[in-house]
């Protein structure tokens, strides 16, 4: 069974809406393209290695429709080497309408998305989730995710779609690699999906020592 990564970009505030550009996704979003200011060698290079064993791509239609309009144009340019993956790999579409998929290798997943993706995960080793908020949520919703990279840049936006929202439910996960920090201050963050959901506690249990009087 394969691995299903999402690979997400968000501010500190965990919006997560349009960090490429304004067109991605402007409706009543006035800071598309937010990420750019704050790309940095470190980050550049965090976010390719990220991409490294990628065997297929599974987006939602949105950012698919962006991926199509895009690559198919960029091999032999600056970023020849995600260009030629990701034109050469399968991509699964989530989407309830219609999309162009003319873009080599594309295909629709059907009405029941828990079930397609249960599938691509047995057909496939590494699986990439990339933007497509809306289904992220349905994944985490699910659970159906291995791996969730998350770069949280140094921003505060106060308004936008956001990483983890309806789709969010009680999870616990891991943090599998170090954290690592680009020049401009953007923090990369690894975790796996674990086991359970978040336990509680007392932090004023006497085996705590913490809340007694000395």
């Amino acid at each position: 069974m394969g691995l299903i990564h999402i690979e997400m970009f968000a501010t500190l505030d965990l919006v997560g809406q349009a960090p490429g550009g304004p067109e991605e996704d402007p409706e009543g979003f006035p800071y598309g393209g937010w990420q750019a200011p704050l790309m940095d060698e470190v980050s550049g290079a965090q976010v390719a290695a990220a991409y490294e064993g990628t065997d297929a791509l599974l987006l939602g239609r949105r950012t698919y429709d962006i991926f199509a309009a895009y690559w198919p144009h960029q091999e032999g340019g600056e970023d020849n080497e995600i260009a030629r993956l990701f034109n050469s790999i399968p991509k699964y579409v989530a989407s309830r309408g219609t999309p162009d998929l003319s873009w080599a290798g594309s295909t629709q997943l059907g009405p029941d998305l828990a079930g397609a993706v249960r599938e691509i995960r047995d057909r496939h080793e590494n699986i990439k989730v990339v933007g497509s908020l809306d289904l992220v949520q349905s994944l985490l919703r699910e659970k159906l995710f291995d791996r969730l990279d998350l770069w949280v840049h140094p921003i505060v936006l106060g308004v936008g779609k956001k990483v983890f929202d309806d789709g969010a439910v009680p999870t616990n996960v891991t943090l599998v690699q170090p954290p690592a920090v680009s020049t401009k201050g953007t923090v990369h963050l690894r975790y796996g999906l674990a086991e359970g959901v978040p336990g509680t506690g007392d932090m004023s249990a006497p085996d705590r020592g913490l809340g007694q009087g000395n």
